[in-house]
């Protein structure tokens, strides 16, 4: 299993309508690509600006290439993201999950 994190920050005032705006967006598209276990975010207040964090895990690197495209190391932007992020970063990163702790 893969981890994939991507974080982004918006301004403080944007952080109700840019949860929405992603519900709409990437944790759909998550939520509809095969081979997505499931998607998670995360918000930090850091000031001025919230910096949000989504943390999905994935059966394997080629399910996250239907997801993101043969360049999955970028992240996936939508239409109006320069509407909320203060800042683009073009990275992800992916971790390999080694141990999952019983509930």
């Amino acid at each position: 299993m893969i981890a994939r994190m991507w974080r982004g920050p918006v301004r403080k005032a944007q952080k109700q309508a840019y949860i929405e705006y992603l519900k709409e967006t990437g944790l759909s598209d998550y939520a509809r690509t095969p081979g997505n276990r499931g998607a998670w975010l995360l918000c930090q207040d850091k000031g001025a600006e919230v910096e949000f964090t989504t943390l999905t895990l994935w059966d394997s690197i080629e399910s996250i290439k239907a997801f993101a495209g043969e360049d999955y190391e970028r992240a996936r932007y939508y239409p109006r993201d320069r509407e909320f992020l203060t800042r683009f970063d073009p990275k992800v990163e992916h971790f390999e999950v080694v141990e999952v702790a019983p509930r």
